[in-house]
Formats: C-alpha cells, sequence, structure tokens
C-alpha cells in the first residue's frame, strides 16, 4: 500500500548545483563511498532461464502485483466486526455503503465484498460496457460478483466516452451517497477510466454540452490541468463532489492510480478529493482558447453562480477530515514487486523512475545511453554521463534519480555484481506521423533496438522490455516487445525496413512479421492499468581495469 512513489527530488538546489556527469564519473573511479552499501553485496542467484523469458517472468510479476483483487485485499484487514483500512479503524454495524467507477473497480467490489460480508448493506458501481461478459470469457471468476451481490453493476462509457448509461450509474451513485448518515462508512473505489464512467454535469448542462465544451478546449491546446479546472466546475461529483455529496457520512477512497505521480485531483478528475474551482477561473481559461462567446448558456448559467459548493456546509471544514485518500496500486507498486522478482531471477533491481514522461525518441535515447554506459568494458566517456543528464528534463526524471543510476551501474561493472535489471515505468508519447498499427510500447521497444545496435547479442548483451500493464498496447492485442542489440541486422535479413515502420506509426506490423511475431509481448486481458513497465537487463560484463 502507498500514498504515491517519492524520488530524490527533495534535495535542495545546493546539492543539487553538485550533480555534475564528473561526479558521477568521479564516484566510479572510487572518490567517494561506493553506492554499494545502501544496496548489500548479496551475490546473484544463478538461473539458466534466457533473458527474454526472465524478462517477461519480470513483467508478470509486476502487473500480478497490481490486479484489482489484490491490491484490495492488501489494503483491507477485517477483525469481525472492526475493519481497518490504512491504519485507520472502522467499527461495522451494517454501515457499510460502498460505490466505485472505473476499468478496474469490477475487480476492487468483488473482494471488498467478500471481505465486508453482511455488513456491506449496498453499493454501486460504473464499469465499462462489456466488462462482465469479457470477464466470464476468459476466466476471471474472481474478479465478479457473486449472484446474491448487494452491489449493483452498471456498465456504460462505450469507447472510453462518457455516455447516457454512465450518467444513469453517476446519478444512482449521487444518489446512494446523498442518502447516508453520519454513522455510515462509505467505501469509495477508484481506477483509471473513472472519469469518463461518472459524468455528472451540473444542470441545466447536458453531457452533450459538456462533452462538447471539454472537446473544444482540448483541441484548442489546453493543458490537462486546464481541462480538468473545467471538467471540476461544470461536474456534480468531480473536484471533490462526490465527498460532499456523502457528507456527514465517512468516506474512505481506495485509488488504483494510472497517472504519472499519483495525484490524487487528477485521478478520475479526483471525485474524493477536495478542491474549490472559482467561475473566474474557468472563464479566463475560456476567454484564453477564445470559447467564452460560443460556449453553451447553461454553461454561463452555472459558471454564473456566486459561491462554490463548499460553503454550502459549514461543518465542513477544510480539512475534510471525514474524507480520506489512499493509493493501494501504482506504478511504483509494480516496480517495487518486479525488483523483488527481479532479484529471485539472479540480477540486481536498480529502479530509475516511475515517471517516465516525454517523446518516446528521447526516452529511447536515454535507455540507449544507460545501456551503453552499463556495459563498457572500459571508463565510459564522460559525454555519455552528460547527455544523460541533459535529457533528464525532457524524460521527466530527476538529475539525483540519473546521477544515482549510473554510479549504481557503474559500481556494478567495477565490483562485478553480475548481471543488473534497470526498471522504470511512466507513460511515454509518440508522435503520430502515418496511420499504422502500434504503440507507444512497441514503438519505444522498436527504437530502444536500434539505439542498442553494436553491442553484443543476449546472453552476453543487453535486453530491452517495454510493456503497457493493461495488456494492450494502442488497438492492438500486444501489450508491448522486447528487443535487443540484433535487432536491426535481424530486420535486414528478413526484408524489413525499421526506419519506414517507424515513419508509417506501425510498430505491431512490424514485430508481427519479424521472426513470426517471437518478440512480441502479449500478456492477454491483465484486468489492471498502472501505465508502462520499462526494463533493461544487463548481463555480467567482463571489464578492462587499466
Amino acid at each position: 500500500m502507498t500514498r504515491g512513489f517519492t524520488s530524490g527530488s527533495k534535495m535542495d538546489g545546493e546539492v543539487k548545483e553538485k550533480i555534475t556527469a564528473a561526479g558521477v564519473l568521479s564516484s566510479q573511479r572510487g572518490e567517494s563511498e561506493p553506492f554499494l552499501a545502501l544496496v548489500g553485496r548479496r551475490k546473484p542467484t544463478l538461473c539458466k532461464m534466457s533473458l527474454d523469458s526472465r524478462a517477461r517472468e519480470v513483467f508478470a510479476a509486476a502487473v500480478e502485483s497490481v490486479q484489482p483483487d489484490t491490491v484490495v485485499r492488501q489494503s483491507i484487514e477485517r477483525k469481525e466486526d472492526l475493519v481497518i483500512i490504512d491504519g485507520h479503524k472502522f467499527t461495522l454495524k451494517h454501515n457499510l455503503h460502498l460505490v466505485g467507477f472505473g476499468k478496474a473497480v469490477l475487480g476492487m467490489a468483488a473482494e471488498a465484498e467478500r471481505i465486508m460480508g453482511d455488513h456491506l448493506v449496498k453499493g454501486v458501481i460504473s464499469v465499462p460496457h462489456g466488462i462482465q461478459q469479457t470477464l466470464q470469457q476468459h476466466g476471471k471468476d474472481q474478479l465478479l460478483l457473486k449472484e446474491n451481490s448487494r452491489i449493483r453493476v452498471m456498465e456504460g462509457a462505450k469507447h472510453n466516452l462518457p455516455d447516457a448509461d454512465a450518467q444513469k450509474a453517476a446519478e444512482g451513485i449521487a444518489q446512494l451517497a446523498s442518502e447516508l448518515t453520519e454513522k455510515d462508512l462509505l467505501l469509495v473505489l477508484i481506477s483509471g477510466g473513472g472519469s469518463a464512467l461518472l459524468p455528472a454535469p451540473i444542470p441545466p448542462i447536458s453531457l452533450q454540452e459538456k462533452f462538447d465544451v471539454t472537446r473544444k478546449l482540448a483541441a484548442a491546446g489546453a493543458t490537462i490541468q486546464e481541462l480538468n479546472t473545467v471538467r471540476r466546475a461544470l461536474s456534480l461529483l468531480k473536484g471533490g463532489g462526490l465527498a460532499h455529496c456523502a457528507h456527514p457520512a465517512q468516506v474512505f477512497a481506495l485509488i488504483l492510480s494510472d497517472v504519472i505521480g499519483d495525484p490524487l485531483d487528477l485521478i478520475a478528475s479526483g471525485p474524493t478529493v477536495r478542491s474549490k474551482v472559482w467561475p473566474e477561473e474557468v472563464l479566463s481559461i475560456l476567454e484564453r482558447y477564445k470559447l467564452l462567446n460560443s460556449v453553451p448558456a447553461s454553461v454561463k448559467d452555472v459558471l454564473g453562480r456566486l459561491s462554490p459548493r463548499w460553503q454550502e456546509h459549514e461543518d465542513e471544514t477544510d480539512k475534510a477530515e471525514h474524507v480520506r485518500n489512499v493509493v493501494i496500486g501504482s506504478n511504483g507498486v509494480a516496480l517495487k514487486c518486479a525488483g523483488r522478482r527481479v532479484r529471485e531471477l539472479g540480477f540486481r533491481p536498480v529502479v530509475l523512475s516511475p515517471g517516465v514522461c516525454g517523446d518516446v525518441r528521447s526516452v529511447s535515447r536515454l535507455y540507449g545511453l544507460l545501456a551503453r554506459f552499463a556495459c563498457s568494458r572500459e571508463e565510459p566517456p564522460p559525454e555519455i554521463a552528460a547527455e544523460v543528464l541533459r535529457l533528464g528534463p525532457e524524460v521527466g526524471v530527476e538529475s539525483w534519480d540519473l546521477c544515482r543510476t549510473m554510479q549504481v551501474l557503474g559500481e556494478g561493472r567495477k565490483e562485478g555484481w553480475g548481471a543488473t535489471c534497470l526498471l522504470a515505468g511512466g507513460e511515454p508519447t509518440v508522435e503520430l506521423t502515418g496511420k499504422g498499427r502500434g504503440g507507444r510500447n512497441q514503438e519505444l521497444a522498436l527504437r530502444v533496438g536500434l539505439e542498442l545496435r553494436g553491442l553484443e547479442l543476449p546472453p552476453k548483451g543487453p535486453v530491452f522490455l517495454s510493456g503497457g500493464t493493461d495488456g494492450q498496447d494502442g488497438p492492438t492485442e500486444a501489450a508491448g516487445a522486447i528487443t535487443d542489440g540484433g535487432l536491426y541486422e535481424e530486420a535486414q535479413a528478413q526484408g524489413l525496413d525499421i526506419n519506414n515502420f517507424l515513419t508509417n506509426n506501425d510498430s505491431f506490423t512490424f514485430f508481427t512479421r519479424l521472426s513470426s511475431g517471437q518478440r512480441l509481448l502479449v500478456p492477454g486481458l491483465t484486468c489492471t492499468n498502472v501505465m508502462d513497465v520499462h526494463m533493461l537487463l544487463i548481463p555480467p560484463i567482463p571489464i578492462n581495469i587499466k
């Protein structure tokens, strides 16, 4: 259970200024205390599996750790009529109610009901259209509710877009919350996709009017923060509206995060996170993008009202003490569990960051440089470390995390650790220039394969994997792909022009044709989503010590 992954970004400015490429290299020459003291000196475990197979094993462990039923089971402890959630104790007196919304919520709700038993009075959850049938077809019975369940399942949001069915579900959730008293406990389950499954525009705004406003803002170039500000202002339930609706009941939200950094106000637009949105702020955003004169009269009517919703209940304190939010599954959790599996398979894990973002071209360059840095038989040239640090801001990784990672990789070579596994996660972006089939993970793997060209082939050279934890990378049945330094020559031998596939954003077709699709990562239905997992497996490198 976690409240979010924290990196080394808390270093003060004076210390950060001392982080340089020269500093990283000097630490490898023995001029500072080795980082080994922090990670231990346990000898790696021998393993006869190929690097490819071990990479797939680690990815599977990462996905398994954030299964919806698993994260709920690990976060709730029941002792007869007492339930403990994140260290907080609640007495159960047949006073528990449950609501939820998101792609993974059905499995979360099924586990919560198993734990709570008959103390659960009733519940309403909003889940994607067709999810129950899909889970049945894939034999995921543990993620389905029992026949006598007290939870009502409402499906909606076809194609991940808010629709009338999702709005009806949101109305049912709002009604349940509004009927609660100070003696009740409302358990709120939230996962990725929750925003589209909880559409509740403030009357007289229609669902279509709200959708059109946000769509026009997005097309005009509004930031995600600006879009969420407008969504919250026009919604009854987002931006803390659900928690407000449930007052004075105790509200406890369990969250499976699919957003970098796990910001509570952005996941599903923060229905249990109090946020004041002033009409003037929304009007200024609409004016900034020259949309103020074209918004419907209903939107202007809502924005023209005087005060934010929070002033309606004087007993709602600024701290909103009746509401608690906790992230129970995230990319950081997945990487931590992947690291444990890495050790079992004979590698030393090094976690770079769970927040890698930016263009896949920059991200692939970063991983290529780190591979060359780690695989160098001699002292890596200082230019590599300098370029790694320069790329940091472009890919959302702090200089401290990059320096820490290079120090560990460097000491691993020097001290003769054996195999190392660099782990990272996040959600890079792809600039669309073509009309092919693929996704960010497959394109990242393809580009990293080019970056690794010239390095030794497995088992003496590195292997890279990129996979989406939701099991689906773009409009394909693959989650990602695995690559190494032999990718270019392998493609050439089979008559495949990598650059043409990249230009057309056709990475899935490339990997499907290459060696009969053996490099594709196809885990099937995963039932969860905490963004992507990246890993670089580095075998023991014989070095020349001068």
